[in-house]
């Protein structure tokens, strides 16, 4: 056999699809990592088509500053960050920056957020004759009709916006879980039955910063999301507790959450993902995605796996 032809069957074992979507790659690339798919495509030798899909930075109905400086705050093992959903609002994504965009080699995934339920329907509504594969859901926003408290947080309120953005748009639907409430499990139901298609696992964990010599809040919104290896272990119990939902009704989950090598990629598959986020570990290494990719491969290969859905969910836990 050739080298060529190992290569190429070596290279299939990455194929893997979501919702119907063909994918060559089971890497996707997390909202608010890669701007709107152009940001990295600076660097020399990256690639988008190093992924499977690219899920664009979180848009709104209309255009947001964001909040104030700081937004962004390195951690031992991760980062803060607070950005404050900056974007220029979705009729500006859809008329100028989606046109600048390659459909025919990306997969491209638009994430959205609101205030309101209205806002999300709305926001779907209008990315639905858009050339965008999939939209994804960020259910991590304050609901102001209800004091503030995230979405998210809520499963009755998670299920209420995934219910609102079905009925919006025919388009997949993924939709972002939080891992700051009680029972991620029930919200992930819930939103099955309201008519997810896909479910993102998870979301960043709130936390904070002090600067001890001014003894105040180093972020300019005095907290902010977690993210990077610090919270693999959390991401990887909730996939696991979701997934039991999940494989239920053959539902696929995007695990993410501090995943930054091909060893941690095997472990969230495990878990119970069928694709794997990377985010953080770009601003570590903007080339780590072949690398994660092809250590897949190698593992694989190692333990005679001809494909990923084969290790998906295959944990075995401790009796």
């Amino acid at each position: 056999m050739t080298d060529s032809k190992v290569e190429i069957e070596h290279q299939t074992v990455l194929n893997t699809s979501l919702c119907g979507l063909e994918l060559t790659s089971p890497l996707v690339l997390l909202s608010g990592c890669v701007g709107f798919g152009e940001e990295y495509t600076r660097v020399e030798g990256f690639s988008n088509h190093d992924v499977g899909a690219v899920i664009l930075k979180g848009t709104t109905l209309e255009s947001r500053f964001g909040n104030p400086a700081h937004r962004v705050y390195e951690t031992p093992g991760g980062m803060l960050n607070a950005i404050g959903l900056q974007n220029p609002g979705v009729d500006q994504v859809i008329n100028h920056i989606l046109p600048t965009l390659d459909f025919n080699s990306t997969r491209y995934i638009a994430n959205v957020s609101g205030n309101t339920v209205e806002d999300y329907a709305e926001v779907c509504r209008r990315f639905e004759q858009s050339p965008i594969d999939a939209i994804e859901i960020n259910i991590s926003c304050p609901n102001v009709k209800a004091g503030g408290m995230a979405f998210g947080n809520d499963p009755a309120m998670s299920a209420e916006v995934v219910s609102a953005c079905r009925g919006a748009t025919s388009k997949p639907l993924i939709t972002k879980l939080s891992p700051n409430q009680t029972d991620i499990a029930e919200n992930a139901r819930l939103c099955i039955e309201a008519g997810t298609n896909a479910l993102s696992v998870i979301n960043t964990l709130s936390g904070m910063a002090i600067d001890i010599h001014n003894q105040k809040a180093v972020l300019g919104n005095n907290q902010g999301g977690l993210s990077g290896p610090a919270i693999k272990p959390m991401a990887l119990l909730k996939v696991h507790q979701v997934y039991q939902v999940a494989k239920l009704h053959k539902i696929p989950i995007i695990g993410q959450g501090g995943l930054v090598s091909s060893t941690d990629a095997i472990e969230f598959l495990l878990a119970g993902s069928t694709l794997l986020g990377v985010g953080t570990a770009l601003f570590y290494d903007p080339l780590i995605c072949p690398k994660i990719n092809q250590g897949i491969i190698t593992y694989c290969q190692e333990h005679n796996v001809d494909s990923l859905s084969d290790l998906t969910g295959r944990l075995q836990l401790n009796s």
